[in-house]
C-alpha cells in the first residue's frame, strides 16, 4: 500500500469551468485517483477554489461586486459541477480559510528564517486614473519574447514563459486604461537564484517519467535562462496579509500562496477527520508519491517555483518529523483543448461549459469524450460531430450494447441468473485470459498517467468480447445447443464484470449501474460518501468524498454460476445526428 497525494489545479473563482479546464486537470486527476483507490493505495486528493487571484478582483470591479461575493458564487458552482461529474476530491476547499492563511504565512516565515526571502524596491505599473498599483494580471500587452498580443503581466499563455510586467510592449490596464506609469514600491522576493542549486538537483534526480512538455522547458529555464528573484507580495487589499510589521496594504502574491493550498488542504483534511497529523503520511513519508495535475500554463509554477518553496521551507512545524517536505514525484501537465479549431474564450462565450454539458448529456458521456480526446501531449479539439460519433459508435455500440444485450439475454433465457457453464473450451479460456491480462496492461498505463491509452486498451478488450460473441452466437445456438449458449453467456458475463472494473475510473456512474445489474451489492468504489459542508462560523463550503474499503478491487471477476442478476437497463443514450448541428448553431 502506497500513499498517493493527488494535487489538482486550483480554479480561479471568477468564471464557470469549461471542458478545456476539465480535461486539462480535474478529470485526469479523478481517473488517476479512482484507479489508485481501486488498487488499495491510500489516496488523498485535494484542491479548492483560488479565491485571491486578480481575475476575481477584475470580475468584481467589472460587476460592481465585492471579491468575496464573486468568489463565493463560483466556488459553489464548482462544487455543484464536481458532484455532477463525480470528481472525487477527499477535500475541495478554498484559499479563503483561516487554515490556509495560517499555513501560507508560516511558509513565508520559514523561507524568511532560512534566508530565502529579501526585500527590494521595484518599479511597478501604476494607474493614476484608478489611484493604485496594478497587480501583474491587471496589466496586459504584447509579449516581448514571442510577440503574442494578449500576454499577461506575469506570464504569456502562448509561449508559456514567465514575464516581467514592466517589459511588456504597449502595456495597458485590463480595465482599458492606457495611461500607466512606473512607480517605485517595496516588495518581498523569493530568492530563486539562491534556491537554484536545490531545484537543479531535484530536476536531475529521476525525472525520466516526466512528460517532455514539462521537463524540457523547466530544464531550459534552470540551465540556460537561470532562476532569478521573483516578487511574492503585491499592493492589494484582497488576499493574505504579509506577516510583517509595517507592511499594511500588501498581500501575498497569489502565485506564491495558491500552490501552498495543496499543503494547507491536506492539513485541513486531517483536522476535519480528527487525525491532525495524518497529513504527514503524504508530505513526509519517504515512499509517498505526490502528483500535480495542471494545465500547461501552470508548468513553471509547479515544476520550478513550488519545489523551490518546499525545499526552502524544509519542514513546516517544529513538531513535524525531522525531514523535509516531499517534493513532486510527477507533474503530468496537459496541453489545451480548443473548440472547433479556436481557442476557448469565456468572455466571447466560445466555450462548452461543464455544468451545462454534463446535465444535458450525462456525466459518463462527457467523461468518455474528454478522455479519448485528452490533450496529454498536444492540443486537442472539442468537435460536436465527433462527440456524437464517439458516443454512439464507441460508448453505446461497443460497450453499452455489449453489456445490455448479454444481461438481457441471460434474463430471458437463464432465469435472470449467471448460467452454469460446464467445462470451458479453448475460446472461452482465451478470452478470459485476455481480459484478465487487462488489469496489468490498463493498470500500467494508468500508473504512468497515460490515460487516453489506458481507455483505448480497455475499449479494445470490450471489442474482443464482441468478436467472441459474434463467433459463439449464443442467441442462435440457444435453440440447438443450450449448454454451449450457457457457456458463452457465462464467459461473456465474467468478461463484462472485469471490464466494468477496467472502465470504472473513467466511467464511474455507469460502472456502478452495471455493478448492480450484475448482482453485486454495495458500491464498486467501496463505502463512499459525498458531502458538502460549511465551516463553523463561516460561509465557506467544502466538498469531501471517501472510499473506505476499496482495497484489492482491481482484480479479475469472480462472478459465480447461479448468481442472481439485477434488472438490465441501457447504460448510455444514443444521440441523434442532429445534436451536432444544433450545438454548433447554439455556439453561433
Amino acid at each position: 500500500m502506497r500513499n498517493i497525494l493527488v494535487s489538482v489545479a486550483w480554479p480561479y473563482a471568477n468564471a464557470d469551468i469549461h471542458v478545456g479546464n476539465l480535461t486539462g486537470a480535474y478529470l485526469p486527476a479523478d481517473i488517476f485517483a479512482r484507479y489508485q483507490r481501486l488498487c488499495g493505495n491510500r489516496v488523498l486528493m485535494v484542491s479548492g477554489s483560488d479565491a485571491h487571484g486578480t481575475p476575481i478582483t477584475v470580475r468584481a470591479d467589472a460587476e460592481g461586486k465585492t471579491a468575496a461575493a464573486v468568489y463565493e458564487h463560483y466556488h459553489q458552482r464548482f462544487i455543484d459541477l464536481f458532484v455532477q461529474l463525480g470528481i472525487s476530491y477527499d477535500l475541495f476547499t478554498s484559499t479563503h480559510t483561516e487554515n490556509h492563511f495560517a499555513v501560507s504565512q508560516l511558509m513565508f516565515a520559514r523561507l524568511r528564517e532560512h534566508g530565502y526571502l529579501y526585500a527590494e524596491t521595484q518599479q511597478q505599473w501604476y494607474s493614476p486614473a484608478e489611484k493604485r498599483f496594478l497587480p501583474d494580471r491587471y496589466v496586459e500587452g504584447t509579449c516581448y519574447l514571442c510577440g503574442y498580443d494578449s500576454a499577461r503581466g506575469d506570464q504569456c499563455d502562448k509561449c508559456g514563459q514567465l514575464l516581467e510586467a514592466t517589459q511588456l510592449i504597449d502595456p495597458h490596464s485590463k480595465t482599458g486604461n492606457r495611461a500607466l506609469e512606473l512607480r517605485s514600491t517595496e516588495h518581498q522576493f523569493l530568492d530563486l537564484a539562491k534556491l537554484s542549486p536545490l531545484v537543479a538537483a531535484f530536476l536531475a534526480s529521476g525525472k525520466e517519467h516526466w512528460r517532455a512538455n514539462v521537463i524540457k522547458p523547466v530544464l531550459h529555464t534552470v540551465n540556460v535562462d537561470g532562476l532569478h528573484g521573483r516578487a511574492i507580495t503585491r499592493d492589494l487589499d484582497w488576499g493574505i496579509p504579509v506577516p510583517l510589521p509595517n507592511w499594511d496594504g500588501k498581500c501575498l502574491y497569489v502565485w506564491f500562496e495558491a500552490v501552498i493550498g495543496y499543503l494547507s488542504a491536506s492539513i485541513e483534511w486531517a483536522h476535519n477527520n480528527g487525525t491532525p497529523t495524518a497529513w504527514h503520511d503524504w508530505w513526509y513519508a519517504p515512499d509517498a508519491r505526490t502528483y500535480y495535475f495542471i494545465g500547461k500554463d501552470n508548468i513553471p509554477f509547479h515544476a520550478l517555483i513550488w519545489p523551490a518553496q518546499l525545499a526552502g521551507t524544509g519542514r513546516l512545524y517544529d513538531s513535524d518529523p525531522p525531514a523535509q517536505l516531499n517534493l513532486p514525484y510527477d507533474v503530468p501537465a496537459n496541453e489545451f483543448m480548443n473548440l472547433a479549431g479556436q481557442k476557448i474564450s469565456g468572455s466571447r462565450n466560445w466555450a462548452v461549459w461543464g455544468l451545462d454539458v454534463a446535465q444535458r448529456y450525462g456525466a459518463d458521456a462527457v467523461r468518455y469524450y474528454l478522455t479519448v480526446n485528452m490533450p496529454e501531449t498536444k492540443d486537442s479539439d472539442w468537435a460536436w460531430p465527433e462527440f456524437v460519433q464517439r458516443n454512439n459508435d464507441e460508448l453505446v455500440a461497443t460497450w453499452g450494447n455489449l453489456a445490455n444485450r448479454v444481461l438481457s439475454f441471460a434474463h430471458k433465457q437463464f432465469g435472470g441468473c449467471v448460467p452454469e457453464p460446464g467445462a470451458l473450451q479453448a475460446a472461452d479460456t482465451a478470452l478470459l485470459a485476455a481480459i484478465d491480462a487487462g488489469f496489468a496492461s490498463v493498470g500500467a498505463l494508468l500508473d504512468a498517467v497515460k490515460l487516453r491509452a489506458a481507455l483505448q486498451e480497455a475499449m479494445r478488450l470490450a471489442g474482443e468480447v464482441n468478436r467472441y460473441l459474434d463467433q459463439q452466437a449464443p442467441w442462435f445456438t440457444i435453440k440447438t445447443d443450450r449448454a454451449g449458449s450457457a457457456r458463452a453467456v457465462y464467459t461473456a458475463l465474467r468478461a463484462i464484470d472485469s471490464l466494468k472494473l477496467l472502465l470504472a475510473p473513467f466511467l464511474p456512474f455507469s460502472a456502478q449501474q452495471l455493478h448492480v445489474q450484475l448482482g453485486h451489492a454495495g458500491n464498486i468504489f467501496g463505502t463512499q460518501a459525498v458531502q458538502t459542508f460549511a465551516e463553523a462560523g463561516s460561509t465557506h463550503s467544502a466538498l469531501t468524498y471517501s472510499a473506505a474499503d476499496s482495497v484489492g478491487r482491481w482484480q479479475p471477476s469472480t462472478l459465480a454460476a447461479g448468481q442472481a442478476l439485477g434488472t438490465p437497463a441501457p447504460l448510455f443514450r444514443k444521440l441523434d445526428d442532429s445534436v451536432a448541428a444544433e450545438e454548433i448553431t447554439r455556439l453561433g
